[in-house]
């Protein structure tokens, strides 16, 4: 198998992460457009801003802790020439995982739903990083 193919999951994750950046811009104009936000107050603390703009920034944030694991075992699995079918399939199911979550964070953020497609992530995320190290080690 070809290894490069690690790195259409890893650019969709990216892309992800791109289109909260554009959802930010734009839930943020429409706050400053409706009046809703005070933005003396919004220059010191985030939490200024109504819960629209909230969900979405805290969702970013969600895509710098998680995924950047993913984004660390893709190259491991790259640079050991190491990307198999099952490893390419977890990593699919990793970022379909976050795409689902994003989602329910900017929508309805209905936390016991973003927590249990979060938990799957996560543990799709150990069994990388279990068959990287059993990887490593040449088993």
């Amino acid at each position: 198998m070809q290894a490069n193919l690690i790195f259409w999951p890893v650019l969709t994750q990216v892309a992800l992460t791109i289109l909260g950046y554009i959802m930010l811009g734009i839930v943020k104009t429409r706050a400053v457009k409706t009046g809703n936000v005070d933005l003396e107050k919004t220059a010191l603390n985030n939490d200024a801003w109504p819960d629209s703009v909230l969900k979405v920034s805290n969702n970013i944030r969600n895509q710098f802790q998680v995924p950047v694991l993913f984004f660390v075992l893709s190259f491991i699995f790259y640079s050991l020439d190491a990307v198999s079918v099952p490893v390419l399939s977890l990593a699919w199911a990793f970022v379909i995982t976050r795409v689902i979550h994003a989602y329910i964070h900017m929508s309805s953020n209905y936390v016991p739903a973003r927590f249990s497609v979060f938990t799957l992530g996560f543990v799709i995320m150990v069994l990388l990083a279990i068959l990287a190290a059993v990887t490593l080690r040449g088993g």
